[in-house]
């Protein structure tokens, strides 16, 4: 045999050896019927619950999809802009307002909706309301998407 063959089915025995020393060592017993019993680690099973309990969790958390908010004002009148986020507030406490200052401007976006349609019905909704005197712009925007919603949209980042 030549040097590199020895080398070759040298490596291949060491691999085999080292494979068969750190494989997992599963202790079997066969019951009266014939089927056999596993004794499985203890920690494997705690770490499948806390998988579970982390994939139930994350499936809870509000996530971010492309969507659509109306931008409802963009003024530099601080207390004008605070009478219409309350009125906003009182009016659709289940819709999210969004308060930015740029300065010298102060912005109110407002919603967080996934259809295009749902959108334009509450800016419709909005100016028969009068609430808002000005124009409202529909933004495309990422909006949050909470857990109840999801089975709706399947949409990702």
């Amino acid at each position: 045999m030549s040097p590199s063959m020895k080398k070759i089915i040298f490596f291949i025995l060491t691999a085999f050896i080292i494979n068969v020393s750190f494989s997992q060592k599963v202790k079997t017993d066969t019951s009266e019927n014939g089927n056999a019993i596993i004794h499985q680690d203890e920690r494997i099973a705690i770490l499948g619950e806390k998988m579970v309990e982390y994939n139930e969790n994350l499936s809870k958390k509000t996530r971010l999809v492309m969507g659509y908010r109306l931008m409802v004002l963009n003024t530099n009148d601080r207390d004008y802009a605070m009478k219409i986020r309350s009125t906003l507030l009182k009016q659709f406490p289940d819709q999210k307002i969004y308060m930015i200052f740029l300065s010298p401007y102060i912005k109110i976006k407002f919603g967080n909706f996934i259809d295009k349609d749902e959108a334009e019905k509450m800016k419709k909704t909005l100016k028969d309301l009068k609430i808002i005197t000005g124009n409202i712009y529909l933004l495309n925007e990422k909006v949050e998407l909470k857990p109840q919603n999801s089975t709706s949209v399947n949409k990702e980042d």
